[in-house]
């Protein structure tokens, strides 16, 4: 083995370590602007801004939820609600093994976490897409998850502010995912017309692909974090179908400004007293009221219920005895004891 190789294979061995090492468990990184080394721990307290250059790294769910809503006040809503493979979608892995290994890194069951806080005291319903589990891409629980929130706040009349990160649609669904873009864009009709509510965008980067074609644009309020990549398709296939060159500062959050597809701009470090000023002086507006919404539920089952069915139904596929389930499934679900079976 030649001196080349021998470096070669040192340096493959070193990466294949430092990818199995949890990002959780990290010391130090590197900002994506700059190339800065920054010490985790002091990186978290700044929120994940860059000290040299002020670039905004990519926040989890969590940490954005800490940094915006006040302390004890968050109530999470449908955290069980989790993905199926309705497509036995395969390409280099099992779409049900990228699953397992998104929730098992992440601590996820989706892309999303959604439910109620207090931002200063006033009551909201707050919806946050994680970029760490599969891209934030937007499956079928992603866009239901959304929907409920959306309902939940119409019925209650909260202001609602969903803070987008995400590649788009998720492809291992399909039709699936790509019909949550019409599905959630008609619940956000019913909650500014109908009950006259207020709904703020957070985009955050990347903000791309179907997520930025469906909710993300359709804020009453559009706000961005600073140089945030905003876009619908990608920066090559935009130019290759022109056939021109695009400005550099392209699908930027400045550029969008400028075009007039945002209304603001906003550091994160002031991000939570911009949306306290924003959501205070709206709370009191004259014409917001609660709405109604007509969900048909099939014998009156819960939530948790209808989560229940799920997993029988995604277990009952996997299994090899999957017609003697279905059929204990179909009599559970025409018995009367439904609502204890588990």
């Amino acid at each position: 083995m030649s001196i080349l190789s021998w470096i070669e294979d040192q340096r493959k061995i070193k990466m294949l370590n430092y990818n199995k090492v949890n990002k959780d468990d990290r010391l130090w990184t590197r900002c994506d602007k700059c190339g800065t080394i920054l010490y985790i721990k002091h990186l978290k307290e700044n929120q994940r801004v860059c000290f040299s250059c002020g670039y905004h790294l990519q926040m989890n769910s969590r940490e954005r939820i800490q940094s915006l809503i006040d302390a004890g006040s968050w109530q999470p809503l449908n955290e069980t609600l989790s993905p199926c493979d309705p497509l036995t979608f395969k390409d280099q892995k099992l779409y049900k093994e990228r699953l397992k290994e998104a929730q098992e890194r992440t601590g996820l069951q989706d892309a999303i976490l959604t439910g109620t806080g207090l931002i200063d005291d006033i009551p909201i319903a707050l919806g946050v897409m994680d970029f760490n589990f599969m891209g934030g891409s937007m499956g079928s629980v992603v866009g239901e998850k959304i929907v409920r929130l959306v309902e939940y706040a119409t019925k209650e009349g909260l202001i609602l502010i969903l803070i987008c990160a995400s590649g788009g649609a998720r492809m291992q669904e399909g039709i699936f995912s790509l019909m949550q873009m019409a599905k959630i864009s008609a619940a956000l009709k019913l909650y500014q017309s109908s009950a006259n509510l207020l709904y703020i965008s957070l985009l955050t980067s990347p903000t791309t692909g179907g997520v930025t074609a469906s909710f993300a644009m359709l804020g009453d309020l559009i706000f961005a974090e600073p140089n945030a990549l905003i876009g619908f398709a990608g920066r090559r296939v935009i130019e290759q179908t022109l056939q021109e060159k695009l400005p550099e500062n392209f699908q930027t959050s400045e550029y969008l400004l400028d075009h007039g597809l945002l209304d603001l701009i906003i550091p994160r470090s002031f991000l939570k007293q911009a949306l306290s000023e924003t959501i205070n002086f709206y709370k009191d507006a004259p014409y917001r009221k609660k709405g109604s919404i007509s969900t048909p539920m099939i014998n009156s089952l819960n939530l948790l219920t209808e989560e229940k069915v799920r997993r029988l139904i995604k277990f009952s596929s996997d299994s090899p005895n999957s017609s003697v389930i279905d059929s204990k499934i179909q009599q559970k679900l025409q018995s009367s004891d439904f609502k204890n079976f588990y």
